[in-house]
């Protein structure tokens, strides 16, 4: 095996995924193996940064097929940005949201009130927290 490749066993211990999932993603077209050392598939190292991108997407909420489009954007791809802008704008919704439920554990936390949940600072953060019906 070239010494700079990775077998499908180190690709899947360094990114923290199953190897079923590596072969999945491959299916997908997410990732694609270099070659490989007997039975097992082999990567290049790139491979583990481009996983990290593929799990940080779907935690983000990304589709399998919204980051396949996202590997193949090329610049002139103005209708992919809209659909990139738009996801932005969703996160940052996301964001604000689990700030403010961050910052209501964080006050639950040290708060006296009996009971925790009729606090009314509590219950201004879950009050703030809720999504706002569109305008």
């Amino acid at each position: 095996m070239d010494e700079g490749l990775l077998d499908i066993a180190e690709v899947a211990k360094r990114s923290g995924l199953a190897p079923s999932a590596l072969r999945f993603y491959e299916q997908k077209g997410l990732i694609s193996a270099t070659g490989r050392n007997g039975l097992r598939r082999t990567y290049d190292p790139a491979t583990v940064d481009r996983l990290a991108l593929v799990t940080s997407a779907r935690d983000a909420g990304f589709t399998l097929t919204e980051i396949a489009e996202l590997f193949a954007a090329k610049p002139t791809d103005s209708a992919l940005r809209a659909r990139l802008q738009a996801k932005a704008a969703d996160l940052e919704e996301r964001i604000a949201q689990l700030a403010l439920m961050r910052d209501s554990l964080l006050h639950a936390s040290v708060c006296l009130h009996d009971p925790l949940v009729d606090c009314p600072d509590f219950q201004r953060f879950v009050r703030s927290a809720r999504p706002q019906p569109p305008a």
